[in-house]
C-alpha cells in the first residue's frame, strides 16, 4: 500500500496536476461565496473550475503529462465540485432534491467501487457517459444560477439538463459496474 501511495504522489508537479489541485481549492471556495449570498461571485468560482477541468485534461494529453495523481484527482475534483454545486442548488431551492440525493447515492456507490477495484489492482476507466454527464451537469448548474431568469420564460433548462445529467451518470455507473465485473472474472495470467 505503501509503495502505491508513493507511486500517486510522484511527479506530481506538473501543469495539469497544479490546475487540478486548484480545482480542488475552489470547492470550498464555492461554498463559501454561496453560503454567504454572493452567487454570481460563486458562479464566477464555478465556471473557473469548469474551464481548469478542460484545460488540464487537453494539457495532460498535449503535453503526455497523464499520471496516476491526475487519473484519481481529476475525477474526483469534478465530482466534489459538481456536488457541492448540487447541494448548494438544491439547498436554495433550485435543483429538486430526489436529483441531489440520487448523485450523491451514485457517488458513494462508485467510491466504494473504487476502493473495492483498488485493492484488487484493477483499474476501470472513465467511460463516455460519465464524461458527457460531466459536460451537462456543469451546463445545467450555470443555468440553475440563471433559474428565476428561465422560470420567468416559462422553461426550466437548467433543471431538465440537471435530469438529463442524473442519467447519463447512472449510465455511466451502470457501464462502469459491467466493466468493473469483467475485469473481476477475467482469469489471472
Amino acid at each position: 500500500m505503501k509503495e502505491r501511495i508513493r507511486k500517486l504522489f510522484s511527479g506530481i508537479w506538473t501543469v495539469p496536476n497544479a490546475l487540478t489541485m486548484i480545482r480542488l481549492v475552489l470547492v470550498p471556495v464555492f461554498a463559501v461565496l454561496f453560503a454567504n449570498g454572493h452567487p454570481r461571485w460563486a458562479l464566477a468560482v464555478f465556471c473557473a473550475a469548469s474551464l481548469t477541468d478542460a484545460l488540464d485534461g487537453y494539457l495532460a494529453r498535449k503535453l503526455n503529462q497523464i499520471s496516476d495523481f491526475g487519473k484519481l484527482f481529476d475525477p474526483l475534483a469534478d465530482k466534489l465540485m459538481v456536488l457541492t454545486a448540487l447541494i448548494c442548488q438544491g439547498t436554495a431551492g433550485v435543483i429538486p432534491w430526489a436529483a441531489v440525493l440520487i448523485v450523491l447515492a451514485k457517488e458513494l456507490y462508485m467510491m466504494a467501487g473504487a476502493v473495492f477495484m483498488l485493492n484488487r489492482n484493477v483499474v476501470v476507466y472513465a467511460n463516455y457517459f460519465g464524461k458527457t454527464a460531466t459536460v451537462f451537469f456543469m451546463a445545467g448548474l450555470i443555468l440553475s444560477f440563471f433559474h428565476g431568469e428561465l422560470a420567468a420564460w416559462g422553461v426550466q433548462l437548467d433543471v431538465i439538463l440537471i435530469w438529463i445529467s442524473v442519467g447519463l451518470a447512472l449510465l455511466a455507473m451502470g457501464v462502469y459496474t459491467v466493466q468493473a465485473w469483467k475485469q473481476i472474472r477475467k482469469p489471472e495470467k
